[in-house]
């Protein structure tokens, strides 16, 4: 019988048609141990904390006394107390301000002060003139005690004398801080005052107000509005030339501007006792121009308002203006100062006297003549004229 027997079989390998995968590079490698963290000792991390702990501290305490030191500052705390009078020109920024305020020792810190007006908007609102301010005033009260509407503002109380002209005045306005010459001038120039009494007086000149800044004690703002302050001396010539003395004016043959002309001579020429004998003294020569003086008032106040405020000289007689009464008969085109009620009353009330002429005696005095005669007469005995 045949032998049994098997052919081997083919051997297959495992993988058919499959190469052998390289290993990769971690079962290349043998794994690695993780290393051990390396320990702080307890001594050192609780130094570390308590460094940590003071740095903070220390800080917090820096920050809290700079912000005490500060808030004192904004908030006007613990300061010893002081009052100035603070002025503010118009050429003024607002550093140059908060520099002063700290020389003045109003406030410590400039540029804290700069940062709190910053953003309180109130860098912009400072407005020129005189404060009176103090060290209880915070940060706040001080930006608000420098503008224009702050009750801060400091007044000057200024006397006007009875006889000053308008250019006088404005001197003194701008002397005591109140406006500037040019600015009041600007003022009574060009704006139209409401009242009855400038009515028919045209604007550009102003010389225009000239006899209606009634003289008296004022108080103004500095700086004032210089339209506001002319207009506080017109409101009161409104109140004392009242209802009463127009009504004297309308039962004279002049106007109310033309007996203050009137007036204003009087105020220049006479003391305070012969006020009524001078006013009849222009009357007169007014009233009967085919006089001896042939309607020449020949006042030498009138002089002194057209020659630049000297002392009138005989040569000033020659100086061609209307102003001038020995060169033009009757009253000159308007009043050459600003008169008292005094004058005024006395330009409404002359004495009964008939006098044309007067002098003044090396005694001080008036002395009053009816003619030119006497007049001469008297100059040659007074030293005064020699």
């Amino acid at each position: 019988m045949p032998q049994d027997y098997y052919e081997p079989r083919e051997r297959r390998p495992s993988r058919p048609e499959r190469e052998a995968r390289p290993a990769s590079r971690e079962e290349r490698e043998p794994p690695r141990r993780p290393r051990k963290k390396k320990r702080r000792s307890a001594g050192r991390t609780a130094a570390l904390v308590l460094l940590y702990v003071t740095v903070v501290i220390g800080v917090s305490v820096l920050l809290a006394c700079v912000g005490w030191v500060a808030a004192g500052d904004v908030l006007a705390l613990n300061k010893d107390y002081r009052e100035i009078t603070f002025t503010i020109t118009p050429e003024e920024e607002f550093d140059d301000v908060a520099g002063r305020l700290k020389d003045e020792g109003m406030i410590e810190y400039r540029f804290l002060f700069d940062l709190f007006a910053s953003l309180t908007h109130k860098k912009d609102k400072l407005a020129p003139g005189t404060y009176t301010l103090n060290t209880d005033m915070d940060y706040r009260a001080l930006l608000a005690g420098m503008q224009a509407n702050s009750a801060n503002r400091s007044l000057v109380k200024i006397v006007i004398p009875e006889g000053y002209n308008t250019d006088q005045i404005f001197a003194l306005l701008a002397e005591k801080g109140v406006a500037a010459v040019e600015e009041l001038q600007e003022a009574a120039a060009t704006h139209d005052y409401a009242f009855s009494f400038l009515q028919g007086i045209p604007l550009g000149d102003y010389h225009r107000l000239e006899g209606y800044l009634m003289p008296a004690t004022y108080e103004f703002y500095t700086p004032h509005d210089p339209v506001y302050a002319l207009n506080k001396l017109l409101v009161y010539f409104d109140s004392q030339v009242g209802d009463s003395i127009r009504a004297q004016v309308e039962q004279t043959d002049y106007s109310l501007r033309e007996v203050l002309t009137i007036a204003s001579l009087i105020e220049r020429e006479a003391t305070s006792e012969d006020r009524t004998d001078i006013s009849a003294v222009i009357h007169n020569r007014l009233k009967n121009p085919d006089a001896g003086t042939q309607g020449f008032l020949q006042v030498d106040a009138t002089l002194f308002y057209i020659n630049g405020g000297r002392e009138p000289v005989a040569s000033d007689r020659e100086i061609d203006s209307p102003y001038n009464t020995y060169m033009y008969k009757g009253l000159p085109p308007g009043p050459i100062a600003n008169p008292g009620m005094e004058s005024i009353v006395a330009a409404l009330n002359p004495s009964d006297s008939k006098d044309y002429y007067y002098a003044l005696g090396d005694d001080n005095i008036h002395h009053f003549f009816r003619t030119y005669d006497q007049l001469q007469k008297f100059i040659g005995s007074q030293e005064r004229y020699k």
